[in-house]
Parts: C-alpha cells; structure tokens; sequence
C-alpha cells in the first residue's frame, strides 16, 4: 500500500496544517516507509499466537496483608521533633 503527496497533502488540509511542497514529499516518504513496514509484519505468520490485549504480563502491586513485628511506642515516639508520651504531636491544619 502506497500514499500518494495528494493524500498527505489532503490529511493536512483537514488538520488544518500548511504544507510546503518539500514537507509534503518528506511525510510522503515517512509514511510510505511505515506502510512499508507494516505490509511487511503483515507477512507474519501469527495463527498460533494468542490474542493479547497487553505486552506484559501483569499482576497487582500489592502484597498480601501479613503480620509482622511492629515497633513499640516509645522507641516509634524516639525520634520525633514533638510528642506527648503517646502520640505525635503535628501543628493543628485546620
């Protein structure tokens, strides 16, 4: 399949885009070596490949819930800048 400069030159004045004649010839080119390489996959044989709707096989981010050791009160409360020996204490946003 081919694409004529008439037909890019078309596409372009129904995006409202003004070509000049040495653009019109280099998209020309551009899209006639894509169409080329697409009539080439298309001589792929792929029947016994699986339909698939993405690239990579993926799976949830999330690990499962699990129970673990947790630090104590007062070592948590340690190293914060304020506290009042059972919380944090944050300056008030509202």
């Amino acid at each position: 399949m081919k694409i004529s400069a008439e037909e890019v030159a078309q596409v372009a004045a129904l995006a409202r885009l003004k070509l000049d004649e040495a653009m019109t010839t280099m998209l020309t080119e551009q899209m006639n070596d894509i169409l080329g390489y697409m009539d080439k996959l298309g001589e792929l044989d792929t029947s016994g490949v699986p339909a698939t709707n993405h690239a990579l096989t993926l799976t949830g981010a999330m690990r499962p819930d699990q129970i673990a050791p947790s630090l104590a009160r007062d070592e948590a409360l340690a190293n914060a800048p304020r506290g009042n020996g059972e919380s944090f204490v944050v300056p008030r946003v509202i």
